[in-house]
């Protein structure tokens, strides 16, 4: 099978296609496994179940992400998650459906957040929370497609073959926010390390889940009236895979446009002595609240790994929306609250 299918190709497909095989065992190995998105600061929910409820009102929001847009079989993903205060607003609970595919590869979860402030207090917040998830990985082999002389065929070797196992996981994590102007937490989503590998032989080493521990920070930096810095960064460390940092700036402009610029840090380094050493992308933001309920968001990521010469980037879509007016009732303090859409 291998002989007829890499004599079909051309050789720049074949860099193409040994270029995404690395790609996906690297990520399925020893790199990051989780998702990931460049408007991280609209989606904590899926990196931390203590944001379960922070914002005061019940939120939801989806997103959207192509990978390496034009490269076949590249990563996509998609989320929805829901979160809100539940019978006061020291209890939150939240909820995210989320999938991602890469070529052969699809993972599919779900989890269920709870979260509680420590402190009542009109300008500290203080959040634990955990959550339960369930996540089905799978590898459809029914969609490898080979080449003969007479075109691509599906290779009956490996037709109706497909590999599905289900894993349950926990994860726990902290908030924190100060005067409505001020976040960090730190978490950790997935806390048992699931074997999810599939191999018979017991001698042989399998795949493992990896537990992924986030940091984020931000804070509203006002300039004036109508103007807002909006520094950002989440920081994510897996053990055998390399330290990455999405490191952000934005700007807030009459708390109604938010324009911003991201670097990411990690992937292959474009030049060993590039200035820009180790920075996987840089990526462009925007977000718009639309109405008072309503705001949409989009990112585009300029690769600058070597993946950059088989794709035109990355880009994100975000749609979110509250459903209840944020006020004085339902926030620790109105009076602070500035630009809560970003922030909380």
């Amino acid at each position: 099978m291998s002989l007829v299918f890499f004599n079909a190709l051309s050789l720049n497909e074949m860099k193409k296609l040994a270029l995404l095989y690395f790609v996906l065992l690297a990520w399925g190995a020893t790199a990051q496994q989780d998702h990931q998105y460049t408007q991280f600061m609209y989606n904590k929910l899926l990196l931390n179940p203590a944001y379960a409820g922070a914002r005061g009102v019940p939120t939801v929001s989806g997103i959207y992400r192509n990978q390496w847009y034009g490269f076949e079989g590249a990563p996509q993903s998609a989320l929805a998650s829901f979160n809100s205060p539940f019978l006061s607003n020291r209890v939150g609970v939240g909820a995210v459906v989320s999938m991602q595919s890469a070529g052969l590869f699809r993972d599919f979860s779900g989890s269920l957040a709870y979260a509680y402030d420590l402190v009542a207090n009109d300008q500290f917040s203080f959040r634990a929370g955990i959550q339960a998830s369930v996540r089905s990985l799978s590898i459809n082999f029914a969609n490898a497609i080979t080449g003969d002389p007479g075109g691509p065929t599906i290779d009956p070797s490996l037709t109706n073959q497909r590999t599905n196992d289900i894993y349950g996981n926990v994860g726990a994590g902290l908030y924190a926010t100060y005067a409505q102007r001020i976040y960090m937490g730190v978490s950790v989503p997935r806390i048992y390390t699931n074997t999810i590998g599939i191999n018979p032989d017991p001698n042989v080493e399998t795949a493992k889940e990896s537990r992924h521990f986030y940091l984020m920070a931000g804070a509203i930096l006002p300039i004036n009236e109508d103007l807002k810095l909006l520094p950002a960064v989440l920081a994510k460390y897996v053990q055998g895979a390399p330290f990455d940092a999405d490191l952000n700036i934005n700007l807030d402009i009459r708390e109604k446009f938010t324009v911003g610029l991201s670097g990411r840090l990690g992937g292959n380094r474009v030049f060993e002595t590039d200035a820009l050493l180790g920075i996987e992308s840089v990526d462009l933001i925007a977000f718009w609240q639309v109405s008072p309920l309503v705001g949409v968001g989009a990112a585009y990521d300029f690769t600058l790994s070597k993946v950059r010469d088989y794709t035109a980037g990355s880009f994100e879509l975000l749609v979110q929306a509250d459903l209840k007016t944020v006020t004085k009732k339902n926030t620790k303090s109105r009076k602070n609250l500035s630009n809560p859409r970003f922030f909380l």
